[in-house]
């Protein structure tokens, strides 16, 4: 790899690098608590809510080893600031938007500049940095990600609840202008003079495939499983999205020997294959609990998006304590704390989900978030450190970017699956309950009443804060008296079957994460005998081709 000869400070190319990323890191746990204000502003459903998180997660993901091997051809320098401006433009866009079709392709470019700017920074750090301080640079990464899961909601809380949900993007604007800038003046230009065959059909294939099978999930629901357009059924498209992952699988395994866009080499490593699972099934967990709880907080117990931020910060604030505690442990018994992290999390997640109801206090989730934060703690130190231990070095840069393609390929399953679910759950819940409720009504109001709630799916679930999952027409003339009893009622069933619904899509979440720890018995206890050369070698060896 050579360089320009201009001289540079390693440690200020690395703040610029470490800023990039933070923004991006930030940006996704801070659109989680702004959800219930863009619903209400946009009038978005629930559907288009989870479009607007998988838009980022499903580019983002198909394309990240791609973005790696298209820094080898065109610099890593000069592919991060591609990045950045393109992130930073989407984020402008993002905050202009004034339908949820706008904010979803906004929200798709972020992804795009997210992926072409995340892996850009491991080949530049691998290179200006010797490998016996390469530990503390690595550290400084993993703390900005857990920096950025604590920050996240109370920041986007504070800024949403004075501010306004569009200036979570607008705050992008300056700090991306801030990072091209310095990009430019402190960052060393290197050109790897590497040649890559960049494997464009696999990314075709994969992105149609988990669009059919992501659309599917999210939209079946609103077409009440059957059919979309011109006789073709949600089962139909789902099947189809599985087709063309089978297809890509495939074509994918007869094109080992020309750099597929998933190397296949890397799962030869039993330890290494448990950990891609276990973090796809984080990615799936962690949108199945903090979707439903974000909502929750907000749109029943009525919080305003800062104190919704705040009540969630005692699992971050947990897990960034005690990682430095599980850290020297995990070295010796990480097989052992990563099952007892995974198992901590479903616990604590289970208590909450035991705990909710309509009008439970914030601080009574306190136990549960605190044992999530003490699971998180075991699963993020250790899982990484198994993953790549046994790893042949000429493997270990690509399998970084497997890493983070399949967790973030979690996430995307995770939404579609958990927000299926939760509109299944919702969109029933709320027809039982108004039929209950409706009795309350005098007689010719009951109808329109439960009427308004048993087509709320199909014409998009409402779950923005003061929204009541449906709509009521009402005829003019009704006395106020009445109009204020059916708001009450209205938001009542709302409530209840939101509260109804959470729970067993939090359960799918949990249940899918003590998969994952029965999982991690198949990892092996100790290195294998012929230990590898050490990782900060096989990064910088390897890091072109993630």
């Amino acid at each position: 790899m050579t360089e320009n000869r201009r001289p540079y400070a390693p440690w200020l190319a690395l703040a610029v690098l470490a800023l990039g990323l933070f923004m991006t890191l930030l940006d996704l746990t801070i659109v989680n608590v702004a959800i219930p204000s863009i619903v209400d502003d946009l009038h978005a459903s629930l559907d288009q809510i989870l479009w607007v998180l998988n838009g980022y997660s499903l580019v983002y993901a198909v394309l990240l080893i791609t973005s790696g091997r298209l820094g080898d051809i065109f610099g890593p320098r000069t592919m991060f600031m591609a990045g950045v401006v393109v992130f930073t433009v989407a984020s402008a866009l993002s905050g202009l938007a004034q339908d949820p079709t706008q904010l979803i392709l906004a929200r798709g470019a972020q992804g795009l500049g997210a992926a072409i700017l995340a892996p850009q920074g491991l080949p530049i750090m691998t290179t200006i940095f010797p490998p016996d301080r390469r530990g503390g640079v690595f550290a400084i990464y993993g703390g900005l990600a857990g920096l950025a899961v604590l920050a996240g909601p109370i920041v986007g809380g504070f800024i949403v609840t004075n501010f306004g949900w569009r200036w979570i993007f607008y705050v992008n604007l300056p700090v991306g202008l801030l990072v091209v800038a310095l990009a430019l003046a402190l960052v060393p230009d290197l050109r790897p003079g590497r040649r890559h065959r960049l494997d464009l059909a696999g990314v075709a294939l994969a992105t149609a495939g988990l669009f059919g099978v992501v659309f599917g999930l999210i939209e079946g629901q609103r077409y009440n499983w059957g059919t979309v357009w011109s006789g073709i059924t949600i089962p139909e498209i789902i099947a189809a999205g599985v087709l063309v992952l089978a297809l890509f699988f495939v074509i994918q395994w007869r094109r080992q020997d020309r750099e597929p866009l998933l190397p296949f080499a890397v799962f030869r490593d039993r330890n290494y294959t448990v950990m891609t699972l276990v973090l796809m099934a984080m990615g799936f967990a962690m949108v199945g609990v903090f979707l439903p709880i974000t909502i929750y907080f907000q749109s029943v117990l009525g919080l305003s998006a800062f104190d919704a931020g705040i009540a969630t910060a005692p699992m971050p604030l947990t897990m960034m304590l005690f990682s430095g505690v599980v850290a020297p442990l995990a070295a010796r018994f990480g097989k052992y704390i990563l099952m007892a992290g995974l198992t901590l999390f479903a616990i604590g997640m289970a208590y909450i989900a035991w705990r909710v109801q309509v009008d439970s206090n914030r601080w009574s989730f306190v136990p549960g978030l605190v044992l999530g934060g003490l699971g998180l703690a075991g699963v993020w130190t250790p899982v990484y450190s198994l993953a790549t231990r046994d790893l042949q070095p000429r493997l270990a840069g690509v399998a970084s970017g497997v890493l983070s393609t399949v967790q973030e390929l979690g996430t995307v399953i995770g939404s579609a699956a958990i927000g299926a679910v939760l509109q299944n759950r919702l969109a029933t819940g709320l027809n039982e309950h108004a039929v209950a409720y409706a009795s309350q009504l005098p007689d010719q109001f009951r109808a329109r009443f439960t009427e308004g709630f048993s087509q709320a799916a199909s014409r998009g679930l409402e779950v923005g804060r003061g929204q009541t999952g449906g709509s009521l027409q009402l005829p003019a003339g009704v006395p106020a008296q009445i109009v204020q009893q059916l708001e009450r009622l209205a938001h009542a069933v709302f409530t209840q079957a939101f509260v109804d619904a959470m729970r067993p899509s939090m359960a799918l979440a949990i249940a899918v994460v003590l998969v994952a720890a029965l999982g991690v018995l198949g990892v092996r206890a100790r290195a294998s005998k012929a230990e590898p050369q050490p990782m900060a070698q096989a990064y910088q060896e390897a890091a072109p081709v993630a």
